[in-house]
């Protein structure tokens, strides 16, 4: 009786450095070594294997048990398993504190003018009490 576990299923995501997101689109349509592989990517040979044994990066092996690995197939991988950015949309009461890496509501706003750029509002963070701005065309200290 074969068992499946989860991980086979659906292989955890990994952070992928960005030099290898930025290489992978570049790779081309052709079966790749391991060695060349890591490379052309400029990461160790040892990281490339585990992404192919323990992340279900895609590859091949051949009939006397080399590992190829198709450099579209890797590339779309990559792609796949990149961690996205979170999306945060703020109110136009609300700014993003840096510190706080959350978006918080502007307490007694003030506008700051900054020489050749735009207007700021400026206000105290209501967790951290650090300073957090937000660039404003409008003028909602008043």
């Amino acid at each position: 009786m074969l068992v499946t576990l989860p991980e086979q299923l659906d292989p955890p995501r990994i952070k992928i450095p960005h030099a290898v997101i930025v290489r992978a689109p570049g790779l081309l349509p052709m079966l790749y070594k391991v060695s060349e592989l890591a490379d052309d990517l400029n990461v160790p040979e040892r990281t490339l294997r585990d992404w192919l044994a323990k992340f279900g990066a895609p590859h091949q092996r051949d009939r006397n048990g080399h590992i190829w690995v198709n450099g579209i197939e890797f590339a779309a991988w990559v792609n796949a398993m990149r961690q996205q950015k979170k999306k945060i949309t703020l109110q136009p009461d609300q700014a993003y504190c840096l510190r706080c890496k959350q978006p918080v509501t502007l307490v007694n706003p003030e506008t700051v003018e900054t020489t050749g750029g735009p207007r700021l509002l400026r206000a105290i963070c209501p967790q951290c009490s650090g300073h957090v701005y937000r660039g404003a065309s409008y003028d909602l200290a008043q």
